[in-house]
């Protein structure tokens, strides 16, 4: 028996040489390619085998992907993606390269439409972008749209949903600062080089133009326009336009002359500035008691032989102009004793 038992040892031990040799010519080749192929896919790639990653969603190199992800599958990920535990991408999501969703970050949701999202974004924790946006008018199945640009900083608790309809979308420009617990709802438009403070709340359709600066926990109704270079007050109300370059607050936000610090900072002269302060005491505070209506001494600045020709002062004045026209809110109230 023991004799036998060696035999058949031997023997097996044979065939697994031979086996092993009869197929190494065909097995060796694919095996290096495969060991090749993980570590290129190591080198560039770290996804926690916690996460649920859909086997459609595309990923770009060198994404890191934390543990508790979910990445569902219309998602696409750009180059250098990096994802935080918890994190998660949903419906239509696109991402440019260098994203970075801290934990607790939702982005899209599975919706008809899209949320497209540039490079280099930085999107705080337990922020909810691109879901369906609060207004009772949506309807459920329509195509909604976000589209955030480039260079943001979104910090924690910000929300910024879609827009209500088709025809419309919620946009965000570039090289935003939006802190912590900000709204921004439906349609809104944001642009560029803008600082929104904390507890900042733009209902829908609001427009904020570039380089605005919004101090803490202010309300803007919606349909509002906010103009460039513009400062808003903590706390304030804003139910009207801010022309360009002005600042405003109060509990129900009233024009207090120009955001001078603001141009200050932002390269305008002392030319500049001297010329606006002078546009807006003809226009706001006026010393003679016959120079009519706002419209009329629009007018009179806008045929001024000195002020008319600086661009800074006309661009105010058609920000003041444009405030009235129709389906516009007017600009915000102002008191003739306010000081620029």
């Amino acid at each position: 028996m023991s004799s036998l038992l060696y035999t058949r040892s031997r023997f097996s031990a044979a065939l697994r040489v031979f086996t092993l040799r009869r197929f190494s010519s065909t097995v060796t080749y694919a095996s290096e390619e495969e060991k090749v192929t993980d570590a290129t896919e190591q080198n560039s790639r770290f996804i926690h085998p916690s996460s649920v990653i859909h086997p459609s969603a595309i990923l770009g190199d060198v994404v890191s992907i934390g543990p508790f992800c979910t990445i569902g599958p219309f998602a696409k990920l750009g180059n250098a993606c990096q994802l935080y535990p918890g994190s998660h991408i949903f419906g239509n999501t696109e991402l440019g390269d260098n994203c970075i969703l801290m934990t607790g970050a939702v982005i899209g949701d599975a919706l008809p439409g899209h949320t497209v999202i540039g490079r280099n974004n930085i999107f705080g924790h337990h922020v909810v972008i691109g879901v369906k946006c609060q207004d009772m008018k949506y309807k459920f199945g329509n195509e909604c749209f976000l589209e955030i640009g480039d260079n943001n900083d979104i910090r924690e608790h910000v929300s910024i949903h879609r827009s209500s309809s088709p025809s419309d979308k919620t946009v965000i420009g570039d090289n935003n600062l939006i802190m912590g617990s900000c709204h921004i709802a439906h349609d809104c438009k944001v642009g560029d080089n803008n600082i929104l403070a904390n507890s900042t709340l733009l209902a829908g359709h609001v427009l904020v133009e570039d380089y605005a600066h919004t101090a803490g926990g202010i309300v803007v109704h919606q349909f509002c326009h906010i103009g460039s270079f513009s400062f808003i007050g903590g706390g304030s109300v804003v139910s009207q336009d801010v022309p360009k370059y002005t600042m405003v607050s109060g509990e129900r936000a009233e024009l207090r002359g120009l955001n001078l610090e603001g141009l200050r900072r932002r390269g305008f002269s002392a030319t500049e500035i001297k010329s606006m302060r002078a546009a807006y005491r003809e226009i706001f505070m006026p010393t003679d008691t016959s120079s009519g209506n706002i419209e009329d001494r629009l007018a009179q600045v806008e045929q001024h032989k000195e002020l008319s020709l600086l661009p800074a002062v006309c661009s105010m004045v058609q920000s003041i102009r444009d405030s009235f026209a129709e389906h516009r809110r007017g600009i915000c109230k102002f008191r003739s004793r306010s000081g620029s």
